[in-house]
């Protein structure tokens, strides 16, 4: 597809500055995370420039090309996805005690990224082959609920409950959209109660910490070493910041995973609360820019992967910022456009860009 006039009108430009506005952030602060005197551009940040100029060519793809010729790849490839996530669990590469990575040399891709832009596809498409029109039983939905529970299953298995529970909240937000009925939901959170003893055994032994440190238990210099060192790194940037790279808890290594699950402390750390409140204004901008355009979508379908699509970014970063503020137990998910990773970096410029696709579509 070329560029017309008219796509050039209807593009909306608005989401697009904000996307990369973010993204450029994001890049500052990985180089602020990982920045020393004797490497200045540490080889983490090197390879997030590369995630953030190729990001910009997949943005670019996902948004000229067809979102229906998209949409029905995406379906098929789900299933690839699932054949991938098994092949994870026996081949992939182990790191910091979870098997979640497959060694590309160049760099380690996670398979389990792919869900959050697979599964909008294969929900919408299935939908639209079982009929046309939007009006579906209970039993309709009943291959969908078995494909994500697969899904979500083999992701858990790795172990990788975040990005787990991103998956299976967008699977279920979007089967309320799709008209699943109150029904389902009300019996759902009963067997969830009911679940719960069961859901306990079965967690491993640092997801139990994890939660009871959420708690209020643990030692501040154990098992609540991470949080704590986050609200200290938060705090300590006062209004406005210790400046850019004169972060204490970052660059004496106080704070752990500072380029990845909590980047959004380091940037507090440096640009204070106004640098925080800021990000979270052009995160709040872009997610209601984006569901005012949708809204206009006219077709059920195409506003239903598009919402599909915004939701695990929405969801992640609403996670990530609460877990390192303290306000949800650390479950170990990335920041969208924020956070170190090639993968999670790719996968988000996709989904923004197929739904710029739509919106230039379905103007």
């Amino acid at each position: 597809m070329t560029l017309s006039k008219r796509h050039i009108f209807y593009f909306d430009w608005l989401s697009f500055f904000l996307t990369w506005t973010i993204a450029s952030i994001g890049l500052l602060f990985v180089y602020s995370a990982t920045t020393t005197q004797a490497i200045p551009f540490s080889i983490h940040f090197q390879k997030q420039l590369f995630g953030f100029i190729s990001g910009f060519i997949v943005y670019w793809f996902f948004c000229l090309t067809d979102y229906r010729k998209l949409c029905r790849t995406g379906y098929f490839l789900y299933f690839l996805m699932i054949l991938i996530l098994g092949y994870t669990l026996i081949k992939g590469k182990i790191g910091m005690g979870a098997q979640r990575w497959i060694d590309l040399k160049l760099f380690r891709f996670q398979p389990s990224e792919l869900a959050k832009l697979f599964l909008p596809p294969f929900f919408t498409y299935f939908l639209y082959t079982e009929n046309d029109v939007p009006i579906y039983t209970l039993e309709t939905f009943f291959p969908i609920l078995a494909c994500l529970g697969i899904s979500s299953l083999l992701i858990l298995r790795q172990p990788d409950l975040g990005t787990a529970l991103v998956v299976a909240g967008s699977g279920l937000i979007l089967l309320w959209f799709a008209g699943i009925g109150k029904k389902f939901f009300r019996y759902g959170l009963l067997c969830c109660i009911l679940s719960m003893p069961l859901c306990w055994t079965l967690l491993k032994t640092y997801q139990k910490q994890r939660i009871m440190v959420f708690l209020g238990a643990g030692d501040n210099r154990k098992e609540r070493y991470q949080i704590e060192q986050s609200k200290i790194a938060i705090g300590s940037g006062g209004i406005f910041g210790k400046g850019f790279v004169c972060g204490t808890q970052n660059t004496l290594f106080f704070l752990p995973e500072s380029r990845t699950d909590f980047i959004f402390s380091v940037l507090c750390e440096e640009w204070g609360f106004v640098g925080g409140v800021l990000l979270l204004i052009l995160y709040l901008s872009l997610f209601l820019r984006i569901f005012y355009r949708l809204e206009k979508v006219k077709t059920f379908f195409a506003k239903l992967l598009g919402i599909g699509l915004i939701l695990p970014v929405l969801l992640s970063a609403f996670i990530n910022i609460a877990m390192v503020c303290g306000l949800l137990p650390i479950v170990g998910i990335p920041l969208p456009l924020m956070s170190y990773g090639i993968t999670s970096l790719w996968i988000t410029c996709a989904g923004l860009g197929w739904i710029q696709g739509i919106i230039l579509r379905m103007s």
